[in-house]
């Protein structure tokens, strides 16, 4: 009885344990390179040191990003290739610099609030032709790479 009562407490920890790392469900999540570490979207919301948010509202909006036709008028391209390397780790493997940003429907007012568009003023200018990036994740990690909270930078400036 002892051993099914150890068992028993031992495989919801074990559970909670692989959901609070976010690697239960093996899969890859948007992920880019930064010159201070990589930035994914973050698996579950409470992964996120950052999040953002859309909007179809541009008034709303605190940071416009503009999706173009070609990678060249673009500030943030994404272009996957034909073929997959699976020989080398990517620049998103596991890292102490890795930053997650979550996407929400509700933001700090902190957060940035992406207006997302094809045409118009932008302060941003995606091109994304990829199987496994959405121009909304684009968005997120360029804006999310970009934007430092006022928390973030108070303490970086000690």
């Amino acid at each position: 009885m002892l051993r099914f009562k150890i068992l028993a407490t031992t495989i919801p920890l074990a559970i909670a344990a692989f959901l609070a790392r976010g690697d239960l469900f093996a899969s890859t999540h948007p992920c880019i390179a930064t010159s201070d570490g990589a930035v994914q979207v973050a698996a579950f919301p409470w992964q996120a040191q950052n999040h953002v948010s859309f909007t179809d509202d541009p008034a709303r909006a605190t940071v416009r990003v503009q999706i173009v036709d070609s990678a060249e008028g673009a500030d943030f391209a994404v272009i996957d290739d034909e073929q997959e390397s699976t020989d080398e780790p990517g620049a998103c493997s596991a890292s102490a610099a890795k930053r997650f940003i979550g996407v929400t429907t509700s933001t700090a007012s902190t957060d940035p609030v992406i207006y997302l568009s094809d045409s118009g003023e932008a302060e941003y200018r995606i091109f994304v032709r990829s199987r496994s990036f959405t121009a909304q994740d684009a968005a997120a990690l360029i804006v999310g790479a970009r934007h430092v909270p006022p928390a973030r930078m108070a303490a970086a400036s000690l």
